[in-house]
């Protein structure tokens, strides 16, 4: 089975990669708001949603091969974990990616000596462990996760729920493969040699990704801005949908128009 990518919308090309346990239809809010000025390229990672019988190992460069085959040259977007996909992408193919997105998401998502804006090296462990025994309650936990702090967090936890299940259950196979990218990944260094510009949107009140991590992050890639969404939590394309959206569309039209 192909990986499914949903394709809609005019214009300038912008490919959108989804976070843990979830899938492309998760961005809906983002769907609304730009398809009538952007080309959407929602991707369904393997294991997930509509690509759940997708064999694609649940590795950055592979899922990268995947994607960039069947999408023309745009600007990747990537939210929490999707993030590690979409600065692959950046890294090894700056060709195709006119630029980079990283919404709620980071090169390094625990905590280090040199790396304290993250959280704790046992969190993700946990989640694994948890899943084995209680599929559906762990889902549960991380998705109050995602939300815990946001101004908008009763209506966030909703539509994330809502979301979760709508194209079927996750693979636990693959969410296990998830969480140890999560816990094992570090993108850090390649920063540095980044050679497009990147945006990073961090939500204030994150208890997943800090936006002291993103601030930190944006600053090892040359010419990065960073925007700090007062109010925001894990995922901010829901609770605060205009203002994400708004950046989005600027920083792809100005790839566009450069």
């Amino acid at each position: 089975m192909a990986l499914h990518i949903e394709v809609e919308g005019e214009g300038p090309a912008l490919v959108l990669i989804h976070g843990w346990a979830l899938h492309g239809g998760v961005f809906a809010p983002l769907r609304e708001r730009l398809s009538s000025r952007f080309r959407l390229h929602l991707v369904d990672l393997p294991g997930h949603g509509y690509s759940r019988d997708d064999t694609t190992p649940l590795e950055p460069q592979a899922c990268v091969e995947q994607i960039a085959a069947r999408t023309p040259d745009a600007v990747w977007l990537g939210w929490s974990l999707g993030g590690l996909f979409a600065l692959q992408a950046a890294v090894s193919r700056p060709d195709q990616v006119r630029g980079l997105v990283m919404l709620a998401s980071t090169p390094r998502f625990v905590r280090g000596p040199d790396w304290p804006h993250a959280v704790a090296p046992e969190v993700f462990g946990q989640f694994g462990t948890d899943l084995r025994q209680d599929y559906r309650g762990t889902l549960e936990r991380f998705l109050a996760l995602d939300t815990l702090g946001s101004e908008h967090a009763r209506a966030e936890l909703r539509s994330l729920r809502q979301a979760v299940y709508a194209r079927g259950e996750p693979s636990p196979r693959i969410l296990q493969e998830g969480l140890r990218l999560l816990d094992e990944t570090d993108l850090r260094d390649p920063l540095a040699q980044l050679q497009i510009p990147s945006l990073w949107l961090s939500g204030h009140r994150d208890r997943l990704v800090p936006h002291a991590g993103m601030a930190a992050a944006a600053a090892l890639a040359p010419g990065a801005r960073h925007i700090d969404i007062a109010g925001g939590g894990h995922a901010p394309f829901l609770g605060h949908a205009d203002t994400v959206a708004d950046a989005v569309a600027a920083f792809v039209q100005a790839q566009a128009d450069a």
